[in-house]
């Protein structure tokens, strides 16, 4: 089964550190999914930027609507995510609790699968 984790941090969080702090959590990261990668559990992972650069978009009444961030209301962001291939959602767990994420940032863990179920 393929499981999602999102890591999920406070959207001003990378402002408060040095560039030499987010360049050794950075490759914490990196390690950490290396290791995933060699067990043969990650398929996928990402760091995302910033939400500064970022856009929304959205289509109502016919209309297409861009909204370019910094986005003000948001008090989080998805700073990046892990694609895995777990057999159960204990795996899946137990991967996330070790993610060295969850020491600045939550972890959410979902199943990937259909939106209607």
């Amino acid at each position: 089964m393929a499981y999602m984790l999102f890591i999920v941090e406070p959207a001003d969080q990378r402002n408060e550190r040095s560039e030499e702090e987010g360049r050794a959590l950075y490759e914490r990261m990196g390690n950490y999914a290396e290791d995933l990668r060699k067990r043969g559990l990650l398929l996928a992972c990402e760091s995302l930027k910033s939400t500064r650069d970022a856009v929304r978009v959205q289509m109502r009444d016919g209309q297409s609507r861009l909204l370019d961030g910094p986005f003000a209301e948001a008090k989080e962001m998805v700073g990046g995510f892990l694609l895995l291939n777990c057999d159960t959602r204990e795996e899946a767990v137990a991967i996330a609790t070790a993610c060295p994420a969850v020491n600045w940032a939550t972890v959410e863990v979902r199943e990937v699968g259909p939106c209607y179920e």
